[in-house]
């Protein structure tokens, strides 16, 4: 295998390995259910980020004048980290679980792929946009039953709830974006990472001194906070920041439509959720574009 391809296909395990660990996320917050999504999210990203931030403190301070040339980036990241998890949660509060869940994972492989556009003048290519096209739809297909199951009461505020999602979209393919260009200019990854996520982790502890304290009414609830810090955010962030060194941020953002996957089959297996036929066929649709995507050869660069 020539040296390119193994390098994007170390890649695409590196986004695969993160979208596995945070396709737990939505069953791990079940056993928390006292829990509110705010605190949720900002214990995980929060938690997740000072981790992050402590293990790259080192390239950190190695790299601080790289990282300052490059500060209006590095703090925009920052606050895309931290608005990234309230939105999202907050789309599925008030749009309900359906509309958030498909418009927050689905259109941030569209926005990533504008915001490189935009920035580096490179179109996403024909076999991109197909590959794009099938993980929405599967994305479609897996939410819509458990949409109607949840869709009496729950889209309390429709519209505010699509404009959160999509702003959920574009700071998670922000975020993503900003890492690889932090990358690319010769930061290693856990700087990049490390900087980045702890700008968001310092604007979201206010959040999580607000809202956190049902993590300290039980073990249980302790124990599903460090997992969601520990185990999805933060690990799965060092695979994510292994991926993006050797894929384009685009096509990082694509790979990670796997998470709902990871997500409706754990629902299935350990909260004994059913899926539907149209929900296996949503599988079989996003493993089709994950294909895709594995297999173009194409140049990571």
């Amino acid at each position: 295998m020539p040296i390119q391809s193994s390098t994007h296909f170390l890649g695409i395990l590196g986004v695969l390995a993160a979208s596995l660990l945070w396709g737990t996320t939505g069953t791990a917050a079940a056993f928390a259910p006292e829990v509110s999504a705010a605190a949720i999210a900002a214990a995980a990203m929060g938690g997740g980020g000072l981790l992050q931030a402590l293990r790259g403190l080192p390239l950190i301070r190695r790299n601080r004048a790289l990282l300052k040339r490059h500060s209006a980036l590095l703090l925009s990241a920052g606050l895309s980290v931290a608005l990234y998890p309230i939105a999202f949660y907050g789309s599925m509060r008030l749009a309900g679980v359906t509309l958030g869940t498909v418009i927050s994972i689905g259109a941030a492989p569209l926005f990533s792929g504008a915001i490189e556009w935009a920035a580096e003048g490179k179109a996403p290519g024909v076999r991109w946009g197909a590959g794009v096209a099938a993980g929405i739809i599967g994305i479609l297909l897996i939410t819509l039953e458990s949409g109607a199951e949840t869709a009496s009461g729950t889209a309390l505020h429709p519209v505010a709830g699509v404009l959160a999602a999509l702003a959920a979209a574009f700071t998670y393919a922000y975020y993503s974006y900003a890492a690889r260009r932090l990358m690319l200019s010769g930061i290693p990854s856990r700087a990049a990472m490390g900087a980045e996520f702890g700008i968001g982790a310092l604007l979201l502890l206010p959040v999580l001194l607000a809202t956190g304290s049902p993590f300290l009414h039980s073990v249980q609830n302790a124990a599903v906070g460090l997992y969601m810090a520990v185990v999805p955010m933060f690990i799965g962030y060092i695979c994510f920041g292994y991926g993006l060194e050797r894929v384009r941020a685009s096509t990082a953002i694509a790979i990670s439509l796997l998470e709902p996957v990871v997500a409706a089959l754990l629902a299935a297996a350990v909260l004994g959720e059913r899926l539907s036929l149209p929900a296996y066929a949503g599988i079989a649709l996003i493993f089709a574009s994950l294909a895709l995507f594995t297999f173009t050869g194409k140049k990571s660069g």
